[in-house]
């Protein structure tokens, strides 16, 4: 044996001893974790396909699937269920009137505790849309064109009453920072039909209400999932990622070199060290250098025919809740599994009359044309898309023309793979303050989704502090059957 190869082993069992050591100092250690965390977590990740595509850990199927991707648009705020989706009309003729104490009594109310509380009754006019006469705001013309394909969930439930817990809650299904958000689990258990694009990303929108409550990046987290698939934020005006453009003075081909010499490096460490977080930085290098020529494409709308751009009432790069949605529609079409749009300014403390108008007129044709769309291209069929806030409003008044957070009862809506169209599921009480008739919450959604897209929620878990961690809770979830075709 000559000097090079001794001096080469040497490094080796010096360096695995090295990572023993420290990881073995760090509380229980890597090779403790490594029997609490479910044996398809590794299995999966020490080894990644060819290319490093990520081929998911549910294959086969548990269930033949209804839908392959999730288009999420959030509403994120809180949208009034009482000025958008529920007319109440007790609550319309006792506007002004105490709230009866026995809706009340008791009950986690949010600014409002300890204050007056007095019956605010709907602030915009409601009508029947579609050929089974779905009732929801009459400001939602575009949407009435397509009510045929909604589900209103009237009765849907979550336990946060304030913003960052409640999205917390909405995405992850706890309130505790650090879980998996619904896209990481999805592209974990299932991996992504993208070759050049992230299986899971994430859009956000503005508008002109100017409420600009921040939406943090541990919404979209893989928390204790290799960082592989956490959701990747694809910004609509400027540069799409930030960093992602090739330097001045370096070609394509130099910095594919580049990126093979680091993975080389990479994989031959990983042989080492067994980290599965090593195996996401090859991955990542890999696909960053791909979004380098898929990104700009992707984001580029200008070559959509103008048919489309009227459709959807937008303008190529304007950065709105529109062109995001045709951002959805496209990034559907090249496989990305899961995308989730945020468009912010929903909380209507005050003014939920003038609020909600202007919300509507941003979402309402957007909308309709995402439903349309991918209608129009076969893709509706194999798309969930779900539209829904944190949570909803009172139906007590707060300031004279607003309305406080509420988590008993408010109302969603679903479209697409596999849900039954031109329905209403559920109901709240005469007031619209709790939910009273098929009663869902968080996890009942959630084990929805995962059903349509072929997983079983009871067996898709990671091992995590002791705990089978699942998206869907352990508290007896269960698929919402009165809204599946």
């Amino acid at each position: 044996m000559d000097l090079n190869t001794e001096l080469r082993q040497f490094r080796q069992q010096q360096q695995t001893r090295r990572v023993f050591l420290g990881r073995t100092a760090q509380g229980v250690g890597t090779f403790a974790l490594a029997s609490l965390l479910h044996s398809s977590l590794f299995a999966a990740t020490k080894k990644p396909a060819a290319k490093d595509k990520w081929l998911g850990v549910v294959n086969p199927l548990h269930f033949p699937a209804k839908a392959k991707r999730v288009i999420w648009l959030t509403m994120a705020g809180g949208p009034s269920h009482l000025e958008t989706w529920d007319y109440k009309p007790k609550l319309a003729k006792m506007h002004g009137e105490p709230m009866p104490e026995s809706f009340t009594k008791g009950k986690q109310i949010a600014q409002l505790q300890g204050a007056k509380l007095n019956c605010f009754g709907p602030q915009l006019g409601f009508k029947k849309f579609g050929q089974n006469g779905q009732e929801f705001c009459e400001l939602f013309e575009q949407m009435g064109i397509v009510a045929d394909e909604m589900c209103l969930i009237r009765s849907m439930t979550t336990e946060a009453i304030n913003h960052d817990p409640a999205h917390m809650f909405m995405n992850t299904g706890s309130q505790i920072a650090g879980r998996p958000s619904a896209g990481a689990w999805v592209t974990y258990g299932l991996g992504t039909e993208a070759d050049d694009l992230p299986g899971f990303v994430v859009l956000t929108s503005l508008g002109k209400g100017g409420q600009n409550q921040p939406i943090a990046a541990r919404q979209w987290s893989a928390g204790f999932l290799p960082s592989r698939f956490q959701g990747v934020q694809l910004r609509s005006k400027g540069d799409a990622v930030m960093y992602l453009g090739t330097p001045p003075g370096v070609t394509r081909d130099q910095q594919g070199d580049v990126v093979q010499a680091v993975n080389s490096l990479n994989k031959k460490y990983d042989a080492v060290v067994d980290d599965p977080e090593i195996a996401t930085r090859i991955a990542q290098y890999e696909m960053a250098f791909q979004m380098q020529a898929s990104v700009p494409e992707l984001m580029d709308t200008s070559k959509e025919p103008q048919s489309v751009m009227d459709l959807y009432g937008c303008k190529p790069g304007d950065g709105s809740f529109a062109s995001n949605c045709l951002l959805a529609r496209r990034l559907a079409e090249r496989g990305t599994r899961f995308i989730q749009l945020y468009h912010k300014d929903w909380d209507h403390h005050g003014g939920v009359k003038d609020g909600v108008t202007l919300k509507a007129a941003e979402i309402d044709r957007a909308c309709m044309a995402l439903i349309t769309d991918l209608k129009q291209r076969g893709m509706l069929k194999d798309t969930i898309i779900v539209w829904a806030g944190e949570f909803g409003r009172t139906p007590m008044s707060q300031g004279g023309s607003g309305r406080d957070h509420h988590n008993a009862g408010f109302t969603i809506w679903l479209a697409g793979g596999g849900i039954k169209g031109g329905i209403s599921y559920g109901a709240t009480d005469e007031l619209g303050y709790s939910a009273v008739e098929n009663i869902v919450n968080v996890h009942d959604l959630h084990a929805t989704i995962l059903k349509l897209l072929g997983i079983d929620h009871g067996r898709l878990s990671v091992k995590f502090q002791g705990l089978d961690v699942k998206l869907s809770g352990v508290e007896g979830a269960k698929p919402i059957q009165g809204i599946l075709a």
